[in-house]
């Protein structure tokens, strides 16, 4: 069979399981107690290899074998988890990535893992070194005892399911015997033979005959077919002397559907959470049943099926074609109700209103098929920052909200590398060291929040962390000292204008460059990134207390509701978004400030731009005009006013690049379609208010 039509699956799912991983282990080393967690850590590595090896990827699947086996022994109560363990197994998740990522790049995913392998072998051997110390110890005396899982044949599965069909009972045993016991084969015997009274046993492990020659440790496993009751079963082997834990756990139809043809790890899933200790050989205990299928379907119930999936994969670029189709669409749309107005025709009229309502549905529809939640970016921002923590020796929170927030694709896949810049410096430069915390007064553990939420037509991306500040003096005498401003600019500069500095490029202030900072490029990267995507930063702070990196980017990059103007026999679009509102002002009440032409506007003094100079309109001159019609833009909390001739009205417009060969033009961000296809530049603001 050619799997090559399948890697494109593998890969997206690979790259899923391994985020869903890597948040698993951030859970888990948080609550390292809690075995649900692990249960989900091992049926992830359990997918992910079975994937790898239909796929031929032998290397991936192997190590994720090697994974397997300590997370069954975490999860069946033979291994406590330890910073050794969570650091090989994060090394185990980054080496996996690298193997994916050789894959997509047209490789087999190969990788020299010998040395994670060998560690992941030594976990399950015991051999955990003992923090502060070379030493090697055993984790618990049944972390010899590792078991491999029970794997049934078709006809197996069959006798089971069919037995079940039929009214009896299909357990699944597990049985230990006491450490002490001499003679192990004699004791399983036993159990084998009281067993085989009441029913008749499918399946063990290991198989009867290693059994006999007791080629096993301390305990078996077994699937079991009888009339007897899970708890009565349990009681009878617990009659036995020299029995030291028995766990019966008693399968349904819904269960042995999940088991498949490799049920032991779901089946050893239940048993790890209905396993019940026995210290007196008399003493009986009803195990634990498995949820009925109501149960199962309450809310916060453990789901034991998965359900039908209601999603599917579509390729990017099919969404652009998509996109690109509409955007023709709506540029028809707009030229068909200029000609209804024209013309006046009833029935057109009527045709083209509903053509109208009807292609509104579709945009949104096809506007909410290119939003996706910022979650796609965060997922691996937890990663990095533990990582990054226990490089610098920081103990570190971060606490993600709004991760539903939904924003463009477009913008999406720019926005990554930016927020890796800033969560970065959050870590190294704001986040003092645990020394210096606790001699501020401060927690030992540095608190990071990444937010996003949504404001008008904008989200806006918060990075703020409760470290050491920004001293504007100091940004100051490090620029001049850099040659970045003069003593005279940095005496006349405010603490706004002081913290923008620091998106120079080559600035910074660390002290000692490291691995993490302190070469100068990063924030800088971050600002002509942002500025690129149509958005901007802002920085708050508070010496001693903290910093707020705040980063402003709009909702969507291809259809936006925009203002058409007029410049002489030029149209020109300008983002509603960055619209403060329209107005009419006098040539008596412009007044020139410095050379620069100012206008009065809420009880202060803004800038006024002349479009028709800048961009050189030949046949219109606002200065010849008693009366000039003005647009007041913000970014920010900064305003301007442009100048214009005429408003044409509002209107929604498909973004269109200017294309590789036209060089950046100053002030403009791209251009649009008319509906009587004339092309109109889109003004971007931003270029206007420094």
């Amino acid at each position: 069979m050619d799997m090559n039509q399948y890697l494109s699956m593998f890969i997206d799912e690979s790259n899923d399981h391994l985020q869903s991983l890597n948040e698993s282990m951030m859970g888990l080393e948080a609550n390292p107690e809690d075995l649900s967690i692990v249960q989900v850590i091992f049926r992830s590595a359990h997918t992910l290899k079975g994937m790898a090896a239909t796929m031929g990827f032998e290397d991936l699947a192997s190590l994720t074998h090697q994974m397997e086996n300590v997370l069954d022994l975490v999860r069946n109560n033979k291994l406590r988890m330890q910073d050794f363990i969570f650091d090989t197994l994060f090394k185990s998740l980054d080496a996996l990535e690298s193997m994916v990522e050789d894959i997509t790049r047209g490789g087999e995913g190969k990788a020299d893992v010998s040395s994670i392998v060998s560690s992941l072998q030594a976990i399950v051997r015991g051999e955990i070194p003992v923090e502060g110390g070379a030493a090697s110890v055993a984790a618990t005396p049944a972390a010899q005892a590792a078991e491999t899982p029970i794997h049934l044949d078709e006809f197996q599965f069959s006798v089971l399911e069919q037995s079940i069909q039929e009214g009896h009972h299909a357990l699944y045993v597990d049985v230990t015997i006491r450490k002490d016991c001499q003679l192990k084969a004699v004791r399983a015997y036993m159990v084998f033979d009281l067993l085989e009274r009441s029913g008749e046993v499918v399946k063990s492990f290991p198989s009867v005959q290693d059994i006999e020659q007791e080629k096993f440790d301390q305990s078996f496993s077994l699937y079991y077919i009888t009339q007897k009751t899970a708890d009565q079963i349990q009681a009878m082997i617990m009659n036995l002397s020299e029995i030291d834990k028995v766990t019966a756990v008693a399968l349904d139809q819904e269960s042995l559907k999940m088991l498949g043809q490799e049920s032991a790890s779901a089946v050893s899933e239940v048993a790890a959470t209905a396993t019940v200790e026995e210290t007196a050989p008399a003493a009986s205990v009803a195990s634990k049943p498995l949820p009925t299928k109501d149960e199962a379907n309450k809310p916060g119930a453990a789901k034991t099926g998965a359900a039908p999936s209601r999603t599917i994969r579509v390729d990017i670029e099919r969404l652009d074609v998509l996109m690109n189709l509409f955007s023709e669409l709506l540029i028809d749309r707009v030229r068909l109700e200029q000609l209804a107005s024209e013309v006046q025709n009833g029935d057109l009229t009527e045709t083209v209103e509903h053509m109208g309502r009807v292609s509104g549905d579709l945009q949104n529809i096809v506007m909410k098929l290119r939003m996706v939640p910022v979650d796609t970016v965060f997922n691996r921002f937890p990663r990095m920052v533990r990582d990054l923590a226990k490089s610098l020796d920081k103990k570190i929170d971060l606490i993600v909200t709004g991760a539903e927030t939904e924003l463009d694709r477009t913008v999406i896949d720019e926005i990554g590398d930016p927020l890796v810049h800033l969560l970065r410096n959050a870590v190294d430069h704001g986040i003092e060291s645990i020394a210096d915390r606790i001699a501020a007064g401060k927690p030992e553990t540095g608190t990071v929040h990444l937010r996003a939420f949504h404001s008008g037509n904008h989200v806006f991306i918060e990075i703020e962390e409760d470290g050491t500040g920004i001293y504007p003096e100091k940004v100051l005498k490090s620029a001049v000292k850099k040659g970045v401003i003069t003593q005279e600019q940095a005496s006349n500069m405010t603490d706004d204008e002081a913290f923008q500095l620091l998106f120079a490029p080559g600035f910074s202030t660390a002290e000692v460059i490291s691995d993490v900072s302190g070469r100068g490029v990063g924030l800088d990267v971050v600002k002509s990134k942002i500025s690129s995507l149509g958005g901007n930063v802002t920085i708050y702070s508070a010496p001693g207390k903290g910093t707020n990196f705040s980063v402003q980017l709009p909702l969507t990059l291809s259809i936006i509701a925009a203002m058409l103007i007029r410049l002489g026999s030029e149209k020109y679009a300008i983002p509603l978004s960055s619209i403060v509102e329209t107005g009419i002002v006098k040539n008596t009440q412009i007044r020139t400030i410095h050379g620069n032409k100012m206008i009065e506007f809420r009880n202060s003094h803004i800038p006024l731009v002349s479009l028709s100079r800048l961009f050189s309109v030949p046949d219109y001159d606002e200065s010849t005009e008693e009366e000039t019609e003005i647009v007041v833009v913000r970014k920010g909390e900064r305003l301007v006013a442009l100048a214009v001739q005429d408003f044409i009205g509002q209107n929604e417009i498909v973004i269109k690049n200017l294309g590789k060969y036209l060089p950046e033009i100053q002030g403009i961000s791209g251009a649009t379609i008319l509906g009587d296809g004339q092309v109109a530049l889109i003004i971007d603001p931003n270029a206007f208010i420094k």
